[in-house]
């Protein structure tokens, strides 16, 4: 279930960040820039609201850092880890006779659900890195 939460919530997730510009002798304007998954901040824009503004001297601005190797290392092995526990619920449940029987399957399953808690806990890890670097790119 802790699966299905992660990567919904990492992969739908949808956030927007805004500028206040200020022009001498023009109105105050916010521009915004919005960004999702898979949080490639140096392709998100702020684009001027008009070209014209500010005496045709705006630039285009862009979010700095490139998050998307961890929040899609995060997204992919919680599908992974969810697509291994119904698997590992259909063995324990449809073929409980043949796990008792076998005697290397417990021992491989150990195995699998070892490697799988560690890869959990790494990309994790580096998910939490790369959520506080996006907090602090888009950020004030």
């Amino acid at each position: 279930i802790f699966s299905i939460f992660a990567f919904a919530t990492c992969g739908g997730f949808q956030g927007e960040t805004t500028l206040l510009v200020s022009c001498k002798g023009v109105v105050n304007e916010t521009v915004t820039a919005g960004f999702a998954y898979p949080f490639r901040l140096n392709t998100v824009v702020f684009s001027a609201p008009d070209p014209k503004r500010c005496g045709g001297t705006w630039t285009d601005v862009y979010l700095v850092g490139n998050f998307s190797s961890s929040a899609q290392f995060f997204v992919s092995l919680a599908v992974l880890v969810f697509l291994y526990c119904i698997a590992a619920l259909v063995v324990y449940v449809g073929y409980k006779h043949v796990y008792q029987q076998n005697s290397k399957f417990p021992l491989t399953d150990l195995a699998i659900t070892v490697i799988t808690a560690f890869l959990w806990l790494v990309s994790t890890f580096a998910w939490a890195k790369a959520l506080a670097d996006i907090k602090m790119s888009t950020g004030a």
